[in-house]
């Protein structure tokens, strides 16, 4: 069955950097564009960044443009977020999200930037 897990989310000073994980297995990965959202309390998910199947087309919500890097390693059917120039406002669960079949989300990973 199609599993996601995310790693990599922790605490955070504002200006400090992150990098997201998010391990795939149970389809062939690098079939599939991926995307990561994210959801702060109170508020609906939202799309963060997506990456096409081969790695060469990406996109990203404005507020993270010139911040976040999205990759991807095909060999370790894995998906990267890169967060740097971390804001209180990015205080947020992260998901790792796959459209195959149906749409397909891990258990999230939080992420806290405070001082």
């Amino acid at each position: 069955q199609v599993q996601l897990v995310e790693s990599g989310g922790g605490l955070v000073q504002p200006g400090g950097s992150l990098r997201l994980s998010c391990a795939a297995s149970g389809f062939t990965f690098r079939y599939y564009a991926m995307s990561w959202y994210r959801q702060a309390p109170g508020k609906e998910r939202e799309l963060v960044a997506g990456i096409s199947s081969g790695g060469r087309s990406t996109n990203y919500a404005d507020s993270v443009k010139g911040r976040f890097t999205i990759s991807r390693d095909n060999a370790k059917n894995t998906v990267y977020l890169q967060m740097n120039s971390l804001k209180p406002e990015d205080t947020a669960v992260y998901y790792c999200n796959a459209e195959v079949y149906s749409s397909f989300w891990g258990q999230g990973t939080q992420v806290t930037v405070s001082s």
